[in-house]
């Protein structure tokens, strides 16, 4: 994948994205460097790799062409994504960012971005997809990257991690819920040796309606709340449930939280911290 276009149409946002889909990426590399550095992705079995090329080449960016007539001669098969944006959106995005454009280092933004337009025209010709950031924010265009190549939506990853509070709150949770009012196994003799992930503690703690009221009130609760850091543009969130050891209650939540997510369209990992502690 040959990722190219205008400065400021969000191509560093672009190989995130494609990095966190596996990606190899590599940005700003000279064009005549581009057939060794496919020879070197077939040696050592480099299946998927996201190249940044453009202006910031200078003289080298020339070389473009031939680089990929090669790739077309050898039969390295390649795709170019040609990402760009209105005058108007890329002129806002300079004076947000203040950085200089790399053809205009003494200022007048407009006229290098009209510049650079004028330079990769041809390379825009020779575009398998042409992908315009104007109305697009960074976790849209995230998105937009991810479903290019994947056909998918990208969800958050959701970590539960359980905990007791005898042995410490995590530091890095974003969301913190105390499940020590619900019913503790921990008084039940025969359920006392066991923890949340056995059927039969499972059993005992959703039995109970401040249970499953608890549990359908913070379904609605986070049913509402994910949407709204998707579109803030988090993706990862980490919810800490604890309960007075973390072996029991909490575990039990945190499972069913996490069948629950599931079934909302995000990725999941659940950790256990405590369940082993006395």
């Amino acid at each position: 994948m040959i990722i190219t276009g205008l400065s400021g149409a969000g191509k560093s946002l672009a190989v995130r994205a494609l990095e966190d889909l596996g990606f190899f990426c590599v940005d700003n590399l000279p064009p005549e460097l581009i057939p060794k550095f496919a020879e070197l992705c077939q040696q050592g079995r480099i299946q998927r790799v996201a190249l940044v090329v453009d202006i910031r080449g200078g003289e080298f960016f020339g070389e473009v062409f031939s680089a990929l007539e090669h790739l077309e001669s050898v039969g390295f098969p390649y795709q170019i994504l040609f990402l760009e944006a209105s005058d108007e959106v890329l002129v806002r995005r300079y004076k947000e960012t203040r950085r200089l454009h790399p053809l205009a280092p003494h200022g007048g933004v407009l006229e290098g971005i009209r510049e650079e337009r004028r330079r990769l025209q041809e390379l825009r010709g020779k575009a398998h997809i042409v992908l315009d950031t104007s109305d697009l924010s960074p976790q849209k265009l995230r998105e937009e990257i991810t479903h290019l190549f994947t056909g998918r939506r990208r969800g958050l990853i959701v970590v539960i991690r359980t905990f007791g509070y005898k042995h410490g709150v995590p530091r890095d949770a974003d969301l913190v819920f105390d499940v020590r009012f619900l019913p503790n196994p921990n008084y039940v003799e025969d359920l006392r040796p066991l923890d949340g992930t056995d059927p039969r503690v499972r059993d005992y703690v959703l039995r109970w309606p401040v249970s499953r009221r608890f549990l359908r009130l913070l379904g609605g609760l986070l049913r509402f709340l994910l949407p709204q850091y998707v579109a803030e543009g988090k993706t990862q969130l980490t919810l800490a449930v604890g309960c007075t050891g973390g072996r029991h209650r909490s575990v039990v939540v945190a499972e069913y939280l996490a069948d629950f997510i599931r079934r909302l369209g995000h990725t999941v990992l659940t950790e256990h911290r405590d369940i082993e502690e006395e």
